[in-house]
């Protein structure tokens, strides 16, 4: 027999109605989505389900569920171009180098050439790497950006293509 503590820490995939995976929520709110009849089990893989016991019911939980709810599709918007979400989008990390120390933000076109103060343009450098590159490109400058900057996307998507990826190395 399973000891209760570590089938409580466990978490459940939510999905939508239209089969998007929404979140990860942990086992006990998934009872309760279950339960008052707000969600379905769905079987996507093989893996077992929890059993989760109490004196007058035995539930079995699954690792995904489906809401049979529409839910309320929450606004989003893309956060505005500043220093801490550029910071969080590079995770506090040199696009240089890869230090992280001495960070500050790096125009990719300079902004003396026209360079815009949007989020595909603008990365994290530290002060070492943006003096060197100073007002040239990264080609002229002969250096080169671990990632390509883009927007960030919203939660939800992001959440949904790390899960498939995750899903398809689970199934290899």
């Amino acid at each position: 027999m399973t000891s209760p503590v570590p089938v409580l820490q466990q978490s459940v995939v939510v999905f939508s109605q239209n089969y998007l995976p929404l979140c990860r929520v942990n086992i006990k709110r998934a009872i309760i989505l279950l339960v008052t009849q707000k969600a379905e089990p769905l079987s996507i893989t093989t893996e077992k389900e929890w059993q989760v016991s109490s004196p007058s019911l035995v539930l079995y939980v699954p690792r995904h569920i489906r809401l049979k709810i529409a839910a309320q599709e929450r606004i989003w918007k893309v956060p505005p171009v500043n220093r801490r979400e550029i910071l969080r989008r590079d995770h506090h990390i040199c696009q240089y180098c890869g230090s992280k120390k001495s960070l500050t933000l790096d125009h990719v076109i300079p902004r003396s050439r026209g360079g815009q103060h949007t989020w595909d343009n603008v990365v994290t450098a530290c002060e070492r790497c943006n003096s060197r590159k100073g007002d040239k490109t990264p080609k002229e400058a002969g250096m080169h950006l671990r990632t390509k900057p883009k927007a960030p996307v919203h939660p939800a998507i992001a959440f949904a293509e790390q899960f498939w990826i995750d899903m398809q190395a689970n199934l290899e």
